[in-house]
Protein backbone atom coordinates (compact mmCIF):
# COMPACT_ATOMS: atom_id res chain seq x y z
CA UNK A 1 0.00 0.00 0.00
CA UNK A 2 1.47 3.30 -0.80
CA UNK A 3 1.00 6.01 2.58
CA UNK A 4 -0.22 9.66 2.18
CA UNK A 5 -0.13 12.20 5.22
CA UNK A 6 -2.91 15.02 5.15
CA UNK A 7 -3.25 17.47 7.99
CA UNK A 8 -6.54 18.40 8.28
CA UNK A 9 -7.26 22.16 7.61
CA UNK A 10 -10.20 24.84 9.36
CA UNK A 11 -11.47 25.01 5.84
CA UNK A 12 -12.35 21.52 5.64
CA UNK A 13 -14.55 21.35 8.86
CA UNK A 14 -18.28 21.81 8.90
CA UNK A 15 -20.44 24.28 11.62
CA UNK A 16 -20.07 20.63 13.83
CA UNK A 17 -16.74 21.43 14.44
CA UNK A 18 -15.58 17.82 12.57
CA UNK A 19 -14.69 17.33 9.01
CA UNK A 20 -16.97 17.82 6.24
CA UNK A 21 -17.91 14.64 4.69
CA UNK A 22 -17.21 15.99 1.13
CA UNK A 23 -13.09 16.68 2.77
CA UNK A 24 -12.87 13.49 3.02
CA UNK A 25 -13.41 12.67 -0.93
CA UNK A 26 -10.29 15.26 -1.84
CA UNK A 27 -8.52 13.75 0.86
CA UNK A 28 -9.11 10.07 -1.21
CA UNK A 29 -8.26 12.26 -4.36
CA UNK A 30 -5.26 13.69 -3.19
CA UNK A 31 -4.10 10.00 -2.12
CA UNK A 32 -5.28 8.96 -5.49
CA UNK A 33 -2.89 10.96 -7.03
CA UNK A 34 0.27 10.27 -4.64
CA UNK A 35 -0.22 6.32 -5.32
CA UNK A 36 -0.37 7.05 -9.21
CA UNK A 37 2.78 9.25 -9.03
CA UNK A 38 4.25 6.13 -6.92
CA UNK A 39 3.34 3.85 -10.28
CA UNK A 40 5.57 6.34 -12.22
CA UNK A 41 2.30 7.55 -14.24
CA UNK A 42 2.68 10.98 -16.07
CA UNK A 43 0.75 13.35 -14.23
CA UNK A 44 0.17 15.57 -17.53
CA UNK A 45 -3.17 15.61 -18.45
CA UNK A 46 -2.65 15.23 -22.04
CA UNK A 47 -1.48 11.60 -21.49
CA UNK A 48 -3.66 10.44 -18.22
CA UNK A 49 -5.24 7.31 -18.69
CA UNK A 50 -8.09 7.16 -15.80
CA UNK A 51 -11.51 8.21 -15.01
CA UNK A 52 -13.11 7.53 -11.83
CA UNK A 53 -16.11 5.62 -12.56
CA UNK A 54 -17.57 4.87 -8.64
CA UNK A 55 -16.35 5.68 -5.47
CA UNK A 56 -18.16 5.39 -1.98
CA UNK A 57 -16.64 5.74 1.79
CA UNK A 58 -17.67 4.85 5.03
CA UNK A 59 -17.31 7.21 7.71
CA UNK A 60 -16.17 4.94 11.00
CA UNK A 61 -14.56 8.52 12.88
CA UNK A 62 -15.02 12.18 13.66
CA UNK A 63 -11.94 13.54 12.23
CA UNK A 64 -11.19 17.09 13.41
CA UNK A 65 -9.37 20.31 12.83
CA UNK A 66 -5.46 19.83 12.74
CA UNK A 67 -5.51 16.01 13.23
CA UNK A 68 -3.41 14.21 10.86
CA UNK A 69 -4.50 11.38 8.95
CA UNK A 70 -2.71 8.87 7.15
CA UNK A 71 -4.46 7.48 3.90
CA UNK A 72 -3.00 4.17 2.49
CA UNK A 73 -4.07 2.98 -0.91
CA UNK A 74 -4.13 -0.57 -2.49
CA UNK A 75 -5.25 -2.23 -5.42
CA UNK A 76 -8.53 -4.34 -4.40
CA UNK A 77 -8.66 -5.98 -7.97
CA UNK A 78 -8.49 -6.16 -11.61
CA UNK A 79 -10.19 -6.30 -14.02
CA UNK A 80 -10.48 -6.22 -18.01
CA UNK A 81 -10.78 -2.27 -18.48
CA UNK A 82 -10.98 -1.54 -14.33
CA UNK A 83 -9.30 -2.06 -11.11
CA UNK A 84 -11.21 -1.49 -7.60
CA UNK A 85 -8.77 0.58 -5.36
CA UNK A 86 -8.72 0.24 -1.36
CA UNK A 87 -8.27 3.21 0.45
CA UNK A 88 -7.61 3.27 4.40
CA UNK A 89 -8.61 6.58 6.21
CA UNK A 90 -6.24 6.46 9.94
CA UNK A 91 -5.78 8.57 12.54
CA UNK A 92 -1.76 9.10 12.17
CA UNK A 93 -1.33 8.76 15.78
CA UNK A 94 -2.82 6.50 17.09
CA UNK A 95 -4.15 4.41 13.79
CA UNK A 96 -7.50 4.38 14.85
CA UNK A 97 -9.54 3.95 11.31
CA UNK A 98 -11.78 6.85 10.60
CA UNK A 99 -12.85 6.11 7.26
CA UNK A 100 -12.94 3.14 4.86
CA UNK A 101 -13.50 3.93 0.84
CA UNK A 102 -13.47 1.74 -2.14
CA UNK A 103 -13.27 3.04 -6.03
CA UNK A 104 -13.43 2.32 -9.31
CA UNK A 105 -10.63 3.49 -11.97
CA UNK A 106 -11.33 2.91 -15.66
CA UNK A 107 -8.26 2.78 -17.94
CA UNK A 108 -10.25 5.51 -20.72
CA UNK A 109 -9.16 6.89 -24.13
CA UNK A 110 -10.39 9.97 -23.76
CA UNK A 111 -10.10 11.01 -28.02
CA UNK A 112 -12.46 8.10 -28.35
CA UNK A 113 -14.28 8.67 -25.06
CA UNK A 114 -14.86 4.98 -24.08
CA UNK A 115 -12.86 2.73 -22.17
CA UNK A 116 -10.16 0.38 -23.18
CA UNK A 117 -8.52 -2.56 -21.80
CA UNK A 118 -5.35 -1.84 -18.99
CA UNK A 119 -2.53 -3.02 -21.22
CA UNK A 120 -0.28 -5.61 -19.64
CA UNK A 121 2.53 -2.91 -18.26
CA UNK A 122 -0.60 -1.31 -16.21
CA UNK A 123 -1.34 -4.64 -15.14
CA UNK A 124 2.24 -6.36 -13.63
CA UNK A 125 2.65 -2.69 -11.77
CA UNK A 126 -1.14 -2.35 -10.00
CA UNK A 127 -0.94 -6.21 -9.13
CA UNK A 128 2.25 -4.92 -6.99
CA UNK A 129 -0.19 -3.14 -4.58
CA UNK A 130 -2.69 -5.76 -4.59
CA UNK A 131 -4.53 -5.72 -0.96
CA UNK A 132 -7.66 -7.40 0.46
CA UNK A 133 -10.77 -5.85 -0.35
CA UNK A 134 -13.15 -3.96 1.79
CA UNK A 135 -15.23 -6.49 3.79
CA UNK A 136 -18.95 -6.82 2.93
CA UNK A 137 -20.72 -4.46 5.26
Amino acid sequence: MVESEIKVRFCETDALGHVNNTSYFIYLEQARVEFFENLGSSMAMSRWPFILGHIQCDFLQQAYFNQKLTIRTGVAGIGNKSFRLRQDILDAINGVPVGRSESVMVYFDFREQQSVPIPGEWVKKLEEYRVEPVANR
